[in-house]
């Protein structure tokens, strides 16, 4: 078993690559078949594996994501961190803390066009935590 924690400075809201961090802790893991296991430790980001090869779609997500929960909307009582907090906890809600990619020869078995995403929710920069567990 490995096991480390990714450190991810965001740029603010939208989605990270970090499909490079966590294959380089798959490579030293250096185990042939099992599973890697990820886990944002933010209530206000969260882990997807999307399409790499046109980054319009990570945009179109961002703005669809955006018209579904808007920032500020009055209904959110919990808004001590800025109009976006409540929001972010939200979209954190509708996607996911944890992902589980299969280890197969060695390599993450993801498909061509896919990539690890660390989805930023707050609209200001962030260091995030994401624990990779490979066994």
């Amino acid at each position: 078993m490995t096991q480390d924690t990714l450190t991810v400075a965001t740029r603010g809201k939208g989605l990270m690559d970090v499909t490079d961090a966590v294959r380089a802790v798959v490579d030293s893991a250096r185990l042939a078949s099992g599973l890697c296991h990820l886990f944002v430790q933010h209530t206000s980001a969260s882990l997807v594996i999307q399409e790499n090869a046109d980054p319009d779609v990570q945009g179109d997500l961002e703005r669809w994501m955006s018209r579904l929960v808007t920032d500020g909307d009055p209904i959110f009582r919990h808004v001590e961190e800025g109009p976006d907090d409540m929001s972010a906890h939200v979209r954190s809600v509708l996607t996911a803390t944890t992902l589980t990619v299969p280890v197969v020869e060695g390599q993450l078995a993801l498909g061509t066009w896919q990539a690890i995403y660390l989805w930023e929710h707050r609209s200001r920069p962030m260091r995030r935590r994401v624990v990779v567990t490979v066994r």
